[in-house]
C-alpha cells in the first residue's frame, strides 16, 4: 500500500467513524457514504488528481463521468454529491483541505418521486403472517407492529433497548439522527405484541443477556440487514405484489396519519424530522384521499341523478 492509499483510507475511515459515533447514522447510510466516496476517489486517482487539492473546475469531469459514462439518474447523482459535500465539509473542519469545493457544486434537478406506501388492508394481511407460537414469529410480529405503530427508522428500531421502553405510558425513548432523543408512542396492538414477546419469545432468544429488544436466532442484536431480510421473507407469504422495506412502512405510518386528519407538524415530530420540508412530501400522497372526501362530503360536488 502506497502513501496516497494510506491517506485516503485514513481520511475516509475517520469520516465514517465521525458519522457513526458523532452523527449516529445507521450502518446502511454509512455504507452508502462509503461507496459514494470510494467511487469518487477511484475516479480522481484515475484522472491523476489529488483529492486533497482538487479544484472546483476539476469536478465537472466527475459530473460528466456520472452522467455520461455511469448513466446515473439525477437522484443518484444528487445523493453522491451530498455524500461528497459532507466528506469535504468534515475535512475542511479538520484542516485536511482548505475549503469544501463541493459546496459550490449544484446537482441536477430532482424529479419528484412520491414515497411508496402500503394500504392498511395490505398491512393487515402482513400482520397475520408471523407464527405467534414461536419465538421468531413473536419477534417478527412485534417488529411489524412497532415499525408501523411508531414510524421509526430501521436504524432506530434495531437500537431500541428494553430499558428504553416505558410499558406504563406505552412510550419508547428513541435515539435519532445526530444523537437527538425523542419519545414515540405505541398503541394497543403493538402493546399486545410487545408483552407477548417479552414474556415468552424474548426470554428464549436472549441467550447472551443482551440489552437490545430485537434479537436474531443466535441471541445477538438484530441488524438492519436482518430486518430487511425478515420483511422480504414475510411479504413472500402474502398475496401482496409489492417490494417492501422498513422505510416503506414508515411512509405508510405518515401517510395514514395524514389521511386520518393528523396535522403536518405533529407528523413531523412523530417522524423525528428536523425540517418540515422533509415531511411535506407526504402531502402529495394524500391528494387522492382529499378528493375522495371532497366528492363524498361537498353538497355540490356531484349532480343528482334526478336532475
Amino acid at each position: 500500500m502506497n502513501n496516497e492509499e494510506k491517506i485516503i483510507n485514513t481520511d475516509l475511515d475517520s469520516f465514517l467513524e465521525y458519522l457513526k459515533y458523532q452523527k449516529n447514522y445507521s450502518e446502511y447510510t454509512i455504507l452508502n457514504y462509503h461507496n459514494d466516496i470510494v467511487e469518487y476517489l477511484v475516479f480522481i486517482k484515475r484522472e491523476g488528481l489529488d483529492y486533497r487539492t482538487v479544484e472546483y473546475s476539476d469536478l465537472r469531469f466527475f459530473l460528466m463521468y456520472l452522467k455520461d459514462e455511469k448513466k446515473d439518474d439525477n437522484t443518484s447523482i444528487n445523493r453522491k454529491l451530498s455524500s461528497l459535500r459532507g466528506f469535504y465539509k468534515y475535512m475542511a473542519n479538520e484542516g485536511i483541505v482548505k475549503s469544501n469545493v463541493f459546496s459550490l457544486v449544484n446537482g441536477p434537478k430532482k424529479s419528484k418521486k412520491l414515497p411508496r406506501y402500503f394500504e392498511y388492508n395490505e398491512l393487515e394481511e402482513l400482520f397475520l403472517v408471523p407464527d405467534l407460537s414461536t419465538p421468531i414469529g413473536q419477534r417478527d410480529a412485534l417488529l411489524l407492529e412497532m415499525l408501523y405503530a411508531t414510524g421509526v427508522r430501521v436504524g432506530e428500531l434495531v437500537n431500541i433497548k428494553v430499558k428504553d421502553i416505558d410499558l406504563g405510558r406505552r412510550s419508547i425513548l428513541i435515539l435519532g439522527k445526530g444523537n437527538k432523543e425523542r419519545f414515540v408512542t405505541y398503541g394497543e396492538y403493538c402493546e399486545e405484541a410487545l408483552k407477548r414477546y417479552l414474556q415468552d419469545g424474548y426470554l428464549l432468544l436472549n441467550k447472551k443477556q443482551e440489552d437490545y429488544l430485537f434479537l436474531n436466532q443466535h441471541g445477538e442484536q438484530l441488524t438492519e440487514r436482518g430486518v430487511r431480510y425478515i420483511l422480504n421473507q414475510l411479504i413472500q407469504k402474502t398475496g401482496i405484489h409489492k417490494n417492501i422495506s422498513p422505510h416503506m412502512i414508515r411512509h405508510s405510518f405518515a401517510t395514514h396519519l395524514l389521511n386520518a386528519g393528523c396535522d403536518l407538524l405533529t407528523v413531523q415530530k412523530l417522524l423525528g424530522h428536523e425540517s418540515i420540508k422533509a415531511t411535506q412530501i407526504y402531502t402529495h400522497v394524500t391528494t387522492d384521499r382529499l378528493k375522495e372526501v371532497y366528492y363524498h362530503s361537498f353538497p355540490r360536488a356531484k349532480k343528482k341523478d334526478s336532475e
